[in-house]
């Protein structure tokens, strides 16, 4: 069968091997709820499976350093708290080289022209890890670390990450500050953790514009969102113009999540889909990939990620 030109999905059951432990939010409860929402969805029997493997160490040092690489592998070993929020087990750290390596197997076969644009279901996050620290209940940068594989192992000149995750993605915007050919959007709650993405943080040296900070005030809801992706995001992409779109998507902006006081719905994360997709169309001939960061009430996960996904598919009609 011809599966050019529709959407991938990329997921393992080993996601669910990450236990953060009784009432963490960041909880394997998460992926099975969207995975539930998913196949029982009009469209799931149109997504391309993709099977992930495991990201390699080398690949994780594209952005991260050896020594921040092995205390991750030594914390989990001993199961101890990378960070005051990010518990991990013994079966972490593998379970977060196959997150980083669900992205990365979304990426290929976008690159191999099997599927136009493709989702990957994957946990722990990464947004918030940095190069040299666990924040967040992130462990790696999966994101980052995608960005420079397309770089490194495709050839791909220019990326866009757009972050839409209720929390701002300090880890990928330190990852590529002052890197020029990566352009990085966050839009996110202000204030909320981790206390970074303001409007005047917009990159260094020959890097200043390819960061676009939009701090949201709590209670924003669809129309001011859609309003910033329309007459902020929009623009600033397209004189960018990137060859690849990676979008951060976490659905605890959404209205029902108990993290955060932003009133997004299911329906307007479809319309964030529909102008991110328009834009990848435009510039990087739709090649985009899309992986999950965070979301914690289930309700509001699922529904959103159905809406998200059914936009990407309705995208490679």
């Amino acid at each position: 069968m011809d599966f050019e030109g529709k959407t991938g999905f990329a997921y393992h059951s080993d996601y669910l091997k990450h236990d953060t432990g009784r009432g963490h939010p960041e909880r394997p409860d998460r992926v099975r709820a969207s995975l539930q929402a998913l196949q029982t969805s009009g469209f799931w029997t149109e997504l391309h499976q993709i099977t992930p493997t495991p990201a390699t160490i080398d690949q994780s040092c594209y952005v991260h350093t050896r020594a921040y690489v092995d205390r991750v592998k030594q914390h989990c070993e001993h199961e101890m708290l990378l960070d005051y929020d990010t518990p991990v087990v013994q079966e972490s750290f593998d379970v977060a080289l196959m997150s980083t390596g669900g992205v990365l197997r979304a990426v290929d076969a976008v690159m191999a022209g099997t599927v136009r644009n493709a989702f990957a279901l994957v946990r722990p996050p990464g947004h918030h890890a940095t190069p040299n620290r666990s924040m967040g209940f992130c462990l790696f940068n999966n994101v980052a670390i995608t960005a420079r594989y397309l770089q490194r192992e495709h050839g791909i000149d220019k990326v866009a990450i757009v972050d839409w995750d209720v929390h701002h993605g300090n880890g990928t915007q330190d990852t590529f500050y002052a890197d020029a050919s990566v352009f990085f959007f966050s839009i996110h709650q202000s204030p909320l953790y981790p206390g970074s993405g303001a409007v005047d943080e917009r990159g260094s040296g020959d890097a200043v514009g390819t960061t676009l900070n939009a701090p949201m005030r709590p209670v924003s809801g669809d129309d001011a969102y859609i309003e910033v992706f329309k007459t902020v995001l929009k623009p600033a992409l397209l004189d960018f113009s990137p060859d690849f779109v990676i979008i951060s998507a976490g659905f605890d902006a959404h209205q029902l999540d108990p993290l955060a006081s932003i009133n997004m719905t299911a329906e307007g994360f479809g319309i964030l889909t529909d102008i991110v997709t328009e834009i990848a169309a435009e510039t990087a001939e739709g090649r985009l990939v899309s992986a999950l960061e965070g979301g914690y009430s289930l309700r509001g996960l699922s529904e959103s990620l159905v809406a998200h996904v059914e936009r990407l598919v309705h995208a490679t009609a």
